[in-house]
């Protein structure tokens, strides 16, 4: 049976559920498509204050792609590129959202799954979540548009040593590693990462754009100019920064608009 991508409204809260537990939530083709699919349709919802993705039934983030369908998805040159571009495109949904995005990690996030972790914003992990990439005993390499965000994420070291060694790390050394954003007590995640969402939802959501914005920039190694210096100030003009001094003044709790 094929995998879904669920997404789920509430409030000002997306959550996007990887659902494939018959296969510990490994992405199949029709997944990463659907998932991209639905990134972009969430990106474009200008009332959303936050997206939280993770995997179906509690025991599993992912476990990687669905490598039965490389038999036939993946058989050829030419329809390797195809299935990489679309797993690229899922990625790219992800890393460009503008809403801040949450990993909620429990049990396997290897392989595809991490690499979907590695482009959200903040991950925040169960006790039994497991990091690893071991397709040194596949065969096969990652495809270097997909290992573009866990360089970035844990550095060259620990990425050579989980795709040249195959190492499988628990949740604590992943937050050594700086894979993981926090560890959290396995009955208390789904309360912290909803916690989490709420705080992200209520600061100003034109904020929060401009940080992610700022923060993919700054990784950049062109020096910043002037027009970009004088961009930064954007927010003196918006209807959220006078809300939030005057409610700073009147001590009272903000109501931002994303305005």
């Amino acid at each position: 049976m094929s995998g879904r991508i669920l997404c789920q409204i509430n409030n000002n809260t997306a959550t996007v559920t990887l659902d494939h537990p018959a296969k510990r939530n490994a992405l199949d083709l029709g997944m990463w498509r659907a998932l991209a699919a639905t990134l972009r349709s969430l990106a474009a919802d200008d009332t959303l204050r936050c997206v939280v993705l993770r995997g179906a039934g509690g025991e599993a983030f992912a476990a990687g792609g669905d490598i039965e369908e490389f038999l036939t998805e993946r058989e050829t040159l030419e329809h390797a590129q195809i299935y990489h571009a679309e797993v690229v495109g899922a990625l790219r949904a992800i890393a460009e959202c503008p809403h801040p995005t949450i990993a909620a990690i429990q049990g396997p996030c290897m392989g595809g799954g991490l690499e979907i972790a590695s482009q959200c914003d903040l991950r925040l992990c169960s006790k039994s979540a497991r990091f690893g990439v071991p397709i040194n005993r596949l065969g096969f390499s990652m495809y270097p548009e997909e290992m573009q965000g866990l360089l970035r994420l844990a550095g060259p070291a620990t990425t050579l040593e989980l795709l040249i060694e195959g190492r499988i790390l628990d949740a604590d050394e992943a937050l050594m590693r700086g894979l993981v954003t926090r560890v959290i007590p396995e009955a208390q995640l789904d309360a912290e990462v909803d916690a989490c969402a709420r705080r992200i939802a209520e600061g100003a959501p034109l904020v929060a754009r401009w940080h992610k914005q700022w923060v993919r920039r700054l990784q950049a190694p062109e020096a910043l100019s002037a027009d970009e210096l004088r961009s930064s100030f954007a927010y003196l003009d918006s209807a959220d920064y006078q809300e939030g001094l005057h409610a700073f003044l009147e001590k009272r709790k903000p109501e931002f608009r994303g305005c």
